[in-house]
């Protein structure tokens, strides 16, 4: 009994001990590392934003590896025991662009407060044997796309009428229809008119137009509007009633508008954003002199140029396209 009362002692304070370890490191605070990768460049309007970058935060005790997304944004989460005095190392690695590391610990404990802004070196071609080449000239650029909208024109009217006969004063006695409250008798009619195909009705309008028009009701079931069939029914409960049922036609039709503009050219880039409905993107160019035709394809790739496309923010709502000239050519 005596050593079962001490390994309770013991055991209980460990467990309580391991357990606050456990939750204090689930509850430790993250460190938030964000930036941009671009393409350095003397010219700002150069500085293109590099995709799929590999970047790696590490102290040496902790590493942490994400890539750029299309605009070049990363984030990264550290927790914070890591921020030791050992420096904290950003690694970017591209295939297409020279290794680049920083170092974003201020000093002991601390980073610095402010966004990473990664500027890589573009890898330089081997000139080889340093041979002459003559490079073709890309010029007289236009993008060509089509944004589909739908039409609608009035082509025209439906009218009907339609009568409900009934007799008035007549009590209902449990036969339905009854109205009102199950007092008169009642009597139910309708009409149905068809708007054609590629047709809809618009501004749908019946009304009671003879007889005892105020002991009767009409009723189409749900909103009409837009609709290719309308259902138009009326309840009589007094004298034979007569029905006008009217509305407009329209017709239809998906129409595709076809756009042109000139893209925005800065050294050997070309950018332009276009709405996200666009439809069949062309790029139309002269090549030497010659003029030539390049559809943009699923993977954006043609003879003079690699092309690549990202998403704009929520708030754009666009898509923002560059294109890179293709060794031995220039604008």
């Amino acid at each position: 009994m005596r050593k079962t009362v001490i390994w309770i002692l013991v055991a209980v304070p460990a467990i309580v001990i391991v357990v606050l370890l456990l939750r204090t490191r689930r509850l430790l605070p993250l460190i938030t590392i964000e930036g941009a990768v671009v393409e350095s460049n003397a010219d700002t309007r150069k500085e293109r934003p590099i995709p799929d970058a590999v970047i790696t935060a590490s102290d040496g005790a902790q590493t942490v590896t994400t890539r750029s997304e299309g605009d070049g944004h990363f984030k990264l989460a550290l927790e914070e025991r890591t921020l030791s005095g050992k420096p904290i190392v950003l690694s970017l690695r591209h295939p297409n662009y020279q290794p680049l590391d920083l170092d974003v610990q201020m000093g002991r404990l601390h980073l610095r407060n402010e966004l990473t802004i990664a500027k890589m070196e573009p890898v330089t071609a081997d000139s080889g044997d340093g041979a002459h080449h003559s490079e073709s000239v890309v010029s007289n650029t236009r993008v060509r796309y089509s944004i589909n909208s739908r039409t609608e024109t009035n082509v025209g009217s439906a009218v009907k009428t339609f009568q409900v006969v009934n007799k008035a004063n007549v009590p209902c006695n449990g036969q339905s229809p009854c109205y009102p409250d199950g007092k008169w008798k009642a009597s139910s009619g309708s009409a149905s008119i068809y708007a054609g195909a590629d047709n809809v009705f618009n501004n749908v309008r019946a009304s009671c137009i003879a007889g005892p028009c105020p002991f009767t009701r009409i009723s189409s079931g749900e909103d009409l509007q837009g609709a290719r069939t309308i259902q138009v029914s009326a309840l009589d409960w007094s004298e034979t009633a007569t029905f006008l049922v009217e509305a407009e036609v329209l017709h239809t039709q998906i129409s595709s508008n076809v756009r042109e503009f000139y893209p925005v050219i800065f050294g050997r880039g070309l950018n332009f954003t276009l709405p996200p409905t666009a439809e069949g993107v062309t790029l139309m160019t002269e090549i030497n002199g010659a003029p030539m035709v390049f559809p943009l394809g699923p993977n954006l790739d043609m003879s003079w140029a690699t092309c690549t496309v990202r998403a704009g923010t929520e708030k754009e709502k666009i898509a923002v396209y560059r294109c890179e000239l293709k060794p031995d050519y220039r604008f």
